[in-house]
């Protein structure tokens, strides 16, 4: 069985520092993007299993992100989970009409983040 492949879009450099360190010690690979428009960049053909984004970035958020993912047809049905300080429940509509699968809210249990990355990844 290959690695699978996150996509983790942040504009924090600490957050992605973080992030990518528990998930690479869980086994997946990694690529990074700083926000909306640099993730887009990797929507090249390559297999990406999973997208994990941050909703407040510069450039292009979190949610124009899911909309432009959900255009391309080799990634319509990626699973997108939004890593977020948000929490009001209109926006996490919104995220779900756009295309989001799940809901991590920061500050996050790395156990229960893991968890959810395992599960939506099956």
């Amino acid at each position: 069985m290959r690695n699978k492949t996150i996509l983790f879009v942040d504009d924090s450099v600490s957050i992605r520092t973080l992030v990518r360190m528990i998930l690479e010690e869980a086994g997946y690979r990694i690529i990074i993007g700083e926000d909306g428009l640099d993730a887009l960049s990797y929507f090249d053909g390559r297999t990406i299993d999973l997208v994990i984004t941050d909703l407040h970035m510069p450039r292009m958020n979190g949610m124009e992100l899911i909309k432009e993912i959900r255009k391309r047809e080799k990634y319509r049905f990626v699973p997108i989970l939004f890593l977020t300080t948000e929490t009001k429940s209109e926006m996490k509509q919104e995220a779900r009409a756009a295309g989001a699968t799940g809901w991590i809210t920061k500050p996050f249990d790395r156990a229960k983040f893991l968890q959810i990355v395992k599960k939506v990844l099956r």
